[in-house]
């Protein structure tokens, strides 16, 4: 049984090396950015259970600022780009996804943390 949820709550799990993010669009079901599937085979938005989202590791509820499309608003966003397929790691990511449904401005925190370090590590080698 799925948990009562709020429309477009912010999912977040933990993955192998990063954490994976989802919108929830009711009845236990989560609409994300499949990303890299298996291996390097990219997958599209698509709708899937909380369960297979979670991937049996579990979820969060991302707690953030009250979002400028929140509840059914950031949902019909959502599911503007259901199957689309132009993930992008470090520009078109899960994360980029969920934050552009709900604030409008496509975003990864942990893309812009590893890109600050990557370049912090750059600038410290001479």
């Amino acid at each position: 049984m799925s948990p009562d949820l709020p429309l477009g709550a912010h999912l977040t799990t933990q993955r192998r090396g990063y954490v994976h993010h989802g919108l929830h669009i009711g009845q236990g079901r989560v609409i994300h950015y499949a990303g890299l599937k298996a291996l390097w085979h990219r997958g599209p938005v698509e709708v899937v259970s909380l369960d297979e989202f979670s991937g049996g590791r579990g979820w969060q509820v991302a707690q953030r600022a009250t979002p400028a499309f929140a509840g059914r608003a950031a949902v019909e966003r959502a599911l503007s780009r259901l199957g689309e397929d132009r993930y992008r790691v470090w520009s078109n990511n899960c994360e980029h996804f969920v934050e552009w449904c709900l604030s409008g401005t496509p975003r990864s925190a942990q893309v812009e943390r590893l890109v600050t370090r990557l370049l912090a590590g750059l600038g410290g080698q001479r």
